[in-house]
């Protein structure tokens, strides 16, 4: 299952079922679990562990050094989740001692042409990013979330579970779960509506949900009395908790919010 062209270090670790095809290099601390594919011209280098039956696609340069002038070599990780599609040039690094020395990608993901995912993120499961999308260092993007094409996101920012990012849009602050955001210098467009109803949301949260997004962003008040208020009215609806639990919790950005109304 191993290419004759293939060069793969005699200690990485090879499950069963795994196809190297022509030209890949796999280093010796990689792992690559049951069923893995790396179609031809794949590097996978430092300690790089691949989930099961994912596949990679050619150019993909998977676990280099991560592009941090910090970074003196120290021996940090990478790990990508089982059913992930890396599509061509993909680019993914891991980890650096200035946070907690890994990089994780989750399950079922696919990364398309070009992406890129920096130091020491976190990236959910079932997420999509588009062609050239990239995320900088130390991002965290929950589960279900669509980055679209030639989207960048700021180091540290937050995308919440089941967001969406327009194409082409410049993500500088939290995006809270069920937003949907875009622009140059992205602002909150509302609730990711099309996606809450893919994924089976029934409409009595999705009313729910439009109905915080209201008290949150469009009533009088401080963000900060907002919240208070939001968290003793829908203390009974658990999407709309999420929500509030991702708002409250501590973060180094600032909240991406609508844009303001001109006067």
């Amino acid at each position: 299952m191993i290419h004759p062209t293939a060069v793969v270090a005699p200690e990485a670790r090879i499950a069963d079922n795994v196809r190297i095809g022509a030209f890949c290099v796999v280093g010796p601390e990689v792992t690559l679990d049951e069923g893995v594919e790396l179609k031809s011209h794949v590097v996978v280098e430092g300690k790089s562990h691949i989930g099961a039956r994912t596949v990679i696609y050619p150019f993909a340069a998977i676990g280099h050094a991560p592009q941090d002038l910090k970074y003196k070599g120290e021996a940090s990780s990478l790990t990508v989740g089982a059913d992930c599609m890396i599509r061509e040039y993909v680019t993914i690094h891991p980890g650096t001692s200035g946070d907690k020395m890994h990089t994780e990608i989750g399950h079922h993901c696919l990364l398309m042409v070009g992406v890129h995912v920096a130091h020491d993120c976190v990236v959910g499961n079932y997420v999509i990013m588009a062609n050239n999308a990239t995320l900088a260092g130390h991002v965290h993007v929950g589960d279900h979330v669509v980055i679209g094409g030639l989207s960048a996101i700021h180091q540290f920012v937050r995308i919440g579970a089941h967001a969406m990012i327009g194409g082409m849009s410049g993500i500088e602050h939290d995006v809270i779960p069920y937003g949907s955001a875009m622009g140059e210098r992205a602002n909150l467009a509302g609730l990711n509506l099309v996606g809450l109803k893919r994924r089976g949301f029934s409409r009595e949260s999705i009313h729910q949900l439009r109905h915080a997004y209201k008290a949150l962003f469009e009533s009088d008040g401080t963000l900060g009395s907002r919240l208070e208020r939001a968290q003793k009215e829908f203390a009974d609806q658990p999407e709309v908790m999420e929500l509030i639990r991702f708002m409250t919790n501590d973060s180094s950005r600032s909240y991406c919010v609508p844009k303001p109304h001109a006067a």
